[in-house]
């Protein structure tokens, strides 16, 4: 009999998982031995945190990351096809949502490989659920390009979508170009169009702020080097 694949929420930056994790999902992550993660010492200093006692030691850890080749992949199925319970941990947040963990979850999908998601901190739902924009209809589109040039297209054609739509447009970019991105979304779209910024989710300096771009011009708050989510609806 197949294990299952377990996706293991982790916090989004709280030492406290007191206050983001259950404590059923740190007991199940706690009694695996086969982990898929995307850094091996994040994952092993995060399960320490869940018990120290655990036995680290004689987990078994398989990286999953940009390096990972396809191979790879299949090759992390085996301890699940041998009966073992499989945890994927993610560096933030939840496992297969803006994260490599998605590629693992489909092979076992195409195994028949029971795939269990637990209970953890989302940034994405988070912000949504914090913005006042529109819960019925929204989507998630990563990362936006680095140039600026392409920056300013792509992020009118998501004003426009969200304007044709009605519907909610979110967002991130690497923390330490938050602060530029701020910038090129309040040059790109139009004043009336809103925007939530929603930063360090979670964590004691939590900010949740929705204003429309013309409000926002000339009162950005300080992002750099803090995990953004940016949303913006038309």
């Amino acid at each position: 009999m197949a294990g299952k694949l377990f996706l293991i929420p982790n916090t989004l930056g709280d030492p406290n998982t007191q206050n983001t994790i259950p404590t059923a999902v740190a007991q199940i992550a706690v009694n695996l031995r086969h982990f898929i993660v995307e850094d091996l010492r994040t994952a092993r200093r995060y399960l320490r945190v869940l018990d120290r006692q655990m036995d680290i030691d004689g987990s078994v850890f398989y990286p999953l990351n940009k390096r990972t080749t396809p191979a790879q992949w299949s090759e992390y199925l085996k301890p699940l096809k041998a009966g073992h319970d499989v945890g994927i941990i993610s560096e933030a947040g939840c496992p297969g949502v803006a994260d490599p963990g998605a590629e693992v979850v489909k092979l076992a999908h195409q195994a028949g490989i029971e795939v269990v998601p637990m209970v953890g901190p989302s940034s994405i739902l988070l912000a949504m659920m914090a913005s006042g924009m529109n819960g019925q209809s929204f989507a998630f589109v990563g990362y936006i390009p680095i140039k600026k040039d392409e920056r300013l297209k792509t992020l009118r054609q998501l004003e426009n979508r969200s304007r044709n739509e009605q519907q909610a447009q979110l967002f991130i970019e690497t923390p330490f170009r938050n602060n530029h991105l701020a910038q090129d979304i309040l040059q790109a779209c139009a004043p009336t169009t809103r925007l939530c910024i929603a930063c360090n989710l979670t964590l004691p300096d939590a900010y949740v702020v929705t204003k429309t771009i013309a409000q926002w011009k000339g009162k950005l708050p300080e992002l750099h080097k803090k995990p953004t989510i940016f949303i913006i609806q038309a």
